[in-house]
């Protein structure tokens, strides 16, 4: 009778300590307050071992800030450059290119006299020392473009020429390339896919991906369709609906051989969003659920991957803010 209880005891106490140490799924806040003034809408990075913030917006009354930051563990940021010669750091599109950090376009001045969209185009290798590549490039001044690099070229895709008071006519949905830059070939003067801004890009699969994004001012509409693309120019439809409601100013990654879609914002109903979802093909998405603490619902925050991990940062809760966060996911990954 005693060894049945002690085996009964092993089973019960033994098997659950042994379950206990497989890692969940999880979110760890890595800091609560960085060095970086809370901010969103920012330019972000992975470049040379550590993650980048570019830039961003702190209200739409004043001019966005131009300081360049980098951390290697999320932890600690270092300040690399206090005012860097870019203005329009609001909604800018920025990616890696050919062992360089690359930022474009953007918006600048909020809603005061003198806003405008950007079609200049600056490169750096090491955050300090930005050139200007072009004043204008091929395509028109815009912000809150979709971009990625992808068979040896970067390509920018839609976005909008008036951030505010520019409604559908301001939204575009054109596809232009370039191999350095300075030269923009325009593949496609009217995607397949409708005009948008706040929509994200990912390359995956040997294919380009377009996927949410929509209109914000003065009247909101989003969406949940996703595209892909193997050329830039002739696109096809996923799925229309998405399992994850219509939004803009959200993040996409490609992290552990899945698309995913990250927080952000819609208007009906009028809420951030806290949700991460997946998808191995773009059609079928699933959400990801996490084990305890997480980071409040968010829009235009910084999402990376970065030392098999993937990360946010910042963002309109609100308030705005910078804390840091990083994803831990069960060995069933």
């Amino acid at each position: 009778m005693k060894s049945y209880i002690i085996l009964s005891v092993f089973l019960l106490f033994g098997w659950n300590m042994l379950f206990a140490q497989i890692p969940s799924t999880q979110w760890v806040l890595e800091q609560k307050n960085v060095a970086w003034e809370p901010r969103d809408s920012q330019g972000e990075v992975v470049y040379n071992g550590y993650m980048w913030i570019l830039g961003g917006w702190y209200d739409s009354y004043s001019p966005p800030p131009r300081d360049v930051w980098k951390s290697k563990d999320g932890k600690n940021w270092e300040l690399v450059s206090e005012q860097a010669p870019w203005e329009h750091s609001d909604l800018p599109m920025s990616l890696v290119f050919k062992d360089k950090m690359w930022m474009m376009g953007g918006w600048y001045n909020g809603r005061l006299e003198g806003r405008s969209a950007s079609n200049r185009v600056w490169s750096s290798k090491n955050g300090k020392n930005w050139s200007l590549v072009t004043e204008k490039a091929g395509w028109s001044a815009r912000c809150a473009a979709a971009t990625v690099s992808f068979k040896g070229k970067m390509w920018i895709l839609g976005g909008t020429s008036a951030y505010y008071y520019g409604g559908k006519d301001s939204l575009l949905n054109d596809v232009w390339y370039s191999e350095d830059g300075k030269n923009w070939t325009l593949a496609t003067a009217k995607a397949a896919w409708s005009p948008r801004a706040f929509h994200q890009a990912v390359v995956f699969n040997d294919r380009i991906y377009v996927m949410g994004g929509g209109n914000y001012d003065p009247e909101y509409f989003g969406f949940n369709d996703v595209w892909s693309s193997s050329d830039g120019i002739h696109w096809r439809e996923e799925v229309s609906n998405a399992s994850w409601h219509e939004r803009i100013w959200f993040s996409s990654i490609v992290f552990r051989d899945c698309i995913w879609v990250i927080g952000g914002w819609s208007g009906n109903p009028y809420k951030n969003w806290g949700d991460i979802w997946y998808s191995q093909n773009g059609k079928e998405w699933r959400e990801l659920k996490t084990d305890g603490p997480t980071w409040k619902e968010r829009h235009e925050h910084s999402a990376f991957v970065f030392q098999d991990k993937l990360w946010i940062a910042g963002g309109m809760t609100p308030p705005l803010v910078n804390d840091v966060w990083s994803l831990i996911l069960s060995e069933k990954w």
